[in-house]
This record gives structure tokens, sequence and C-alpha cells, in this order.
């Protein structure tokens, strides 16, 4: 089991997770969230979400001085004092965006992602604001989806997208589009590596998400908590399962159980 005094780094989802699946809540967290940071231990976001929502959502939750990971691994960001302060992984944007039109012209594709729609749509998909549906279209090196066509046009179109170098990960409301080499699971272990460097000593790790786009990330780590999900996806994991916790609860209490449960002074 880890401990409080372990050289701990803590990887978290937020949509679902971290933050209530609705009303984008945290509190039930919140305690969780100063005892962490009373015992200096980095909590790095790991989301879908862009880095200026992050940015904005980090300062909220007093976690700014820390990394973070981006749009489902595709993007890094590191504090001014801790190195170059983002990278892309994978193909950027642009590049995402010209291969999708090209293939749903082609084929005829039925999807919409939010490079396509207005602010207003992506509010109403999402439930954010008007100003964060905006940050949420800030995007560097993904997409995300609404897929509206048959399920092998679906099929068709991730082996299309595979031959261009790209890949499809499933969030909890929308299918993301990126490089190959992007994932939660290789962010993660990038900066689990940032880290050993820093500290000379391999860090213990504990990550906690509920979507199958966190599954490559709670294998990275060495103890995963998987939060219950509002959606009927499995979330099957390869590792010991004395290292993972599956919550009986939702977003941030199920975030509160999972510490309680591994978590020790």
């Amino acid at each position: 089991m880890p401990y409080l005094d372990d050289s701990l780094v803590v990887f978290t989802d937020l949509d679902g997770s971290l933050l209530d699946h609705d009303s984008y809540s945290w509190q039930p967290a919140q305690g969780w969230l100063d005892k962490l940071a009373q015992h200096g231990v980095p909590v790095i976001i790991t989301t879908s979400k862009t880095s200026a929502e992050v940015s904005s959502l980090q300062r909220d939750l007093q976690l700014n001085h820390l990394p973070f990971i981006a749009e489902n691994g595709a993007y890094i960001h590191l504090p001014a004092s801790e190195g170059p302060q983002h990278q892309v992984i994978g193909a950027d944007y642009q590049r995402v965006r010209e291969i999708l039109v090209q293939l749903r012209q082609r084929y005829d594709f039925e999807f919409r992602g939010f490079g396509d729609v207005s602010p207003q749509q992506v509010a109403d998909w999402t439930g954010l604001s008007l100003d964060d549906a905006r940050l949420a279209m800030q995007r560097e090196g993904s997409e995300p989806l609404m897929w509206f066509g048959s399920q092998p046009d679906f099929a068709h179109m991730e082996k299309l997208l595979a031959e261009e170098g790209l890949a499809l990960t499933r969030g909890g409301r929308f299918w993301h589009v990126m490089g190959r080499e992007a994932g939660k699971g290789q962010a993660v272990k990038w900066l689990i590596e940032h880290y050993r460097q820093q500290r000379n000593n391999p860090p213990v790790s504990l990550g906690l998400g509920d979507g199958p786009n966190d599954i490559s990330m709670l294998e990275a780590v060495d103890f995963a908590v998987v939060i219950r999900g509002k959606h009927d996806q499995k979330m099957p994991l390869n590792k010991a399962e004395n290292n993972i916790y599956r919550t009986t609860l939702y977003g941030p209490e199920g975030w509160r159980q999972g510490l309680d449960h591994f978590l020790s002074l």
C-alpha cells in the first residue's frame, strides 16, 4: 500500500472522476486535495480537456504550479521551472482535422467534431457554459467526435485513421481522434520518468479514472482506482487485482473513496 510520505505522484482524470459528470463540482474531493497538498504530493490532471480548460481549472484547484496532461495525452505541460513548457505528442490539430475532413468527404462518414460546429453546439453537447465551450475548442492535438453513423462505417473509419497514423479513444461523452503515439498512458510514463530524474528515485504512482480512455493511464501507474462510471463500458485492467480498487460511488465521491482505500499516513 502507498503512503503519503512515500515519493508519491497522483494522476487523475477530471470529468466523471475528480469532477462530477454533470455539475463539474469537485467539492467531495476537497479534503483529500488539501491533505495531498499538505504532504507535497503532486496531483497531475490527466484529461481529455484542452490546455486552456485545464489552466483555468488548475488555478481553481490550486494546482497551477504542477504539470498536467491534456487532450488524452496529446499534450503535456510543464511549469516554467521544470523545462520546456509544453509538447504535442503525435499529430497536431490541423493535421487531425485535415484527415477527418478528407475521410468524411470521400466516404460520407456521419460525424461532427468540435471543428465543425459552433461554441453553442459544444455547450449543448457538454453542459459547459459558452465561455468554457470556447476554451474546449482551443485544441492542440486531438479532436472530439460525435458519431452518428453505423458500426460498420465506424470500423471502416477507424481502419482508415490507423493508416494515417491516427487513433481513436473513447471518452465519457465523445470519441477522440489523435496521433497514434499519443495517449494518457504514454504521457503518464513520460512524467513518471520526469519525476524519477528530479528525485533520483522512482516515484510511487496512483491513478484515478472512470472511462475507457483512462485504461492506459491506470495500467501505467502502480495503484489504480477505477471510479464507477455513468456508462456501460467495461474497464478491464492488466495488473494485479490487489493494486486495483473499484469504487461503488461516482465522480468526486468515488475519488475520495479510492484514496480512502489506498492511502495511509
